[in-house]
């Protein structure tokens, strides 16, 4: 896993913000920049390439599902950058969802350092 790998987080509340930026830190992430929802992710995604975006489901204004349908869709350079949702729903429709947005992977909160590991590594390699 390339650790110089520049990720995204997004998501509304601070607390898990903090949570997933100390994970990384733990794994040696250092370049790891944060928005508060989906509309701000895109406008840092327009002036910056990210190697990977871990991003909430439910937020507002701009949810995580919209969010990944929009950078999937073309509105930044990061069209096919890897994509990890981070949620509570675990419906299999949600799940399908996701996958039909073009989701990497996925993660059901709550979750653990090594599900948050094993993830990076099946997206980062």
């Amino acid at each position: 896993m390339d650790t110089k790998t520049p990720i995204l987080v997004v998501d509304d509340y601070r607390t898990m913000v903090r949570i997933i930026r100390n994970l990384l830190a733990q794994l040696g992430f250092d370049d790891v920049d944060d928005a508060g929802d989906g509309s701000e992710a895109l406008e840092r995604m327009s002036s910056k390439r990210y190697g990977l975006v871990i991003s909430d489901w439910n937020m507002e204004p701009m949810n995580g599902l919209d969010f990944l349908k929009a950078v999937r869709s073309g509105s930044t350079a990061n069209t096919h950058v890897p994509f990890i949702m981070v949620t509570a729903e675990s419906k299999q429709s949600s799940v399908q969802a996701a996958k039909e947005a073009g989701v990497t992977n996925y993660i059901v909160k709550p979750f653990s350092a090594d599900t948050l590991r094993s993830k990076l590594g099946s997206v980062l390699g």
